[in-house]
């Protein structure tokens, strides 16, 4: 098997539509997907054996990277993927010298906090009814890291 991050491209569109589709709640629309060349941009994809099995997309604006998305497809979940992907934004975030990279996440997404973690970021603050459920809104957590290596 060949594991391999890159640089997102229109060709993986279809893909990572679908794993957006599998793996949200409240999915980015196809048209916000397709926007590769925002200001910023710093989107990856993870390819396995040439396929897309997860993407994230981030924002580098001068100096302050912001992770805006991160999924793997859910077949691939709990293998270490997400790992995978969370290192090389780290490591993205050190080529362009940041100063520090930031995300925000649904409270109730144990696990996801629990990866940021093991990557080094820290909750810093709590967006209060931030992201739309199926009976409301829940929290963001906002987290932070400084520390790239």
């Amino acid at each position: 098997m060949n594991l391999t991050i890159t640089n997102t491209l229109e060709a993986h569109l279809t893909s990572i539509v679908e794993i957006e589709n599998a793996a949200h709640s409240h999915p980015w629309s196809r048209h916000l997907l397709s926007q590769l060349d925002s200001r910023g941009a710093c989107h990856r994809v993870l390819l396995l054996d040439e396929q897309v099995i997860g993407y994230f997309y981030a924002q580098n604006i001068v100096g302050e990277v912001t992770l805006l998305n991160i999924a793997v497809s859910p077949s691939y979940q709990g293998s270490g993927y997400g790992h995978k992907l969370m290192e090389a934004f780290l490591a993205m975030c050190q080529q362009a010298d940041a100063e520090s990279a930031w995300l925000e996440v649904r409270e109730s997404n144990r696990r996801a906090i629990a990866l940021y973690e093991s990557c080094g970021f820290n909750q810093i603050d709590v967006r209060v009814n931030y992201y739309p459920t199926e009976n409301g809104k829940e929290n963001a957590v906002i987290m932070t890291c400084s520390y790239f290596e």
